[in-house]
C-alpha cells in the first residue's frame, strides 16, 4: 500500500489490504453500508468471491470499529459527540433479522461502563424484564442508562408498545436514583431515532 493517509485511499484499495484483491474487486462497487452490515447484506453473501472468510473478516473489521467507538465513549461524556452512540447501535443491530434489546451503562459523569444486551427476541419482538435491567444498573453502580432495541422491519419509529416501555423502565430505575437519558431505536441505514429528540421521554 502507498503511505497516502487511511482517510484519503480509496475503497478498493482499503478492501484489498483487508480482504485480497479478488474480493476487493468484487466487491468494492458495493456500499459501505451493506459491507459493514448496516443494512441488511442481501447482496454480499451471493457474490462470487464473497467467501466465508471474507464474510468473517468484514466482521472482524465491524468489530474492530464498535471496540473503539465504546472505548472512546468510555473517557468522555458520551453525549459531548452523540454520533457516537448513533454510529455503535448502527453497526451492531441495523439489519439484524431478530430484535435486540441493549442497555448501556454510564457512570455519574456520563462516561460509558459497559454495552450490554441484554434481551433477544424474534422478528417482531422481544420480552424486556425491568427487573434484570435493574439489577444489572446496581450491579455495575451505573448513575443513568441508554436504552436502545432495533426494529428489523427497517422502521426507526418507536411504536406504543416503545413508548410504555420506556416509561416503565423509567419509573422503575427511578425508584433505586437511576436515570433513563435517552431509548434509541435502530432501523434499516436511517439514523437511528432518539426518544429524548422526540420528547418521548
Amino acid at each position: 500500500m502507498s503511505d497516502t493517509p487511511l482517510r484519503h485511499r480509496p475503497v478498493p484499495e482499503l478492501l484489498a489490504a483487508l480482504l485480497g484483491d479478488d474480493a476487493a474487486r468484487c466487491l468494492a462497487h458495493l456500499p459501505l453500508t451493506e459491507l459493514f452490515g448496516l443494512s441488511a447484506p442481501t447482496h454480499v453473501v451471493h457474490e462470487p468471491h464473497a467467501s466465508p472468510l471474507c464474510l468473517a473478516r468484514l466482521d472482524i473489521a465491524k468489530e474492530l470499529m464498535c471496540r473503539a467507538l465504546s472505548e472512546a465513549m468510555r473517557q468522555s461524556d458520551v453525549f459531548d459527540t452523540p454520533d457516537r452512540i448513533r454510529d455503535l447501535l448502527r453497526l451492531r443491530y441495523a439489519g439484524l433479522p431478530h430484535e435486540v434489546f441493549t442497555v448501556l451503562l454510564l457512570n455519574a459523569q456520563h462516561h460509558l461502563i459497559e454495552v450490554d444486551e441484554l434481551f433477544r427476541g424474534t422478528l417482531t419482538q422481544t420480552s424486556v424484564y425491568p427487573r434484570e435491567i435493574v439489577k444489572l444498573a446496581l450491579l455495575r453502580n451505573a448513575a443513568a442508562v441508554v436504552l436502545a432495541h432495533n426494529h428489523p422491519s427497517g422502521s426507526g419509529e418507536p411504536s406504543r408498545a416503545d413508548e410504555y416501555l420506556t416509561r416503565t423502565l423509567k419509573d422503575a430505575l427511578a425508584l433505586v436514583d437511576i436515570k433513563v437519558l435517552d431509548h434509541f431505536i435502530v432501523g434499516g441505514t436511517t439514523r437511528p431515532t432518539s426518544m429524548a429528540e422526540r420528547g418521548l421521554i
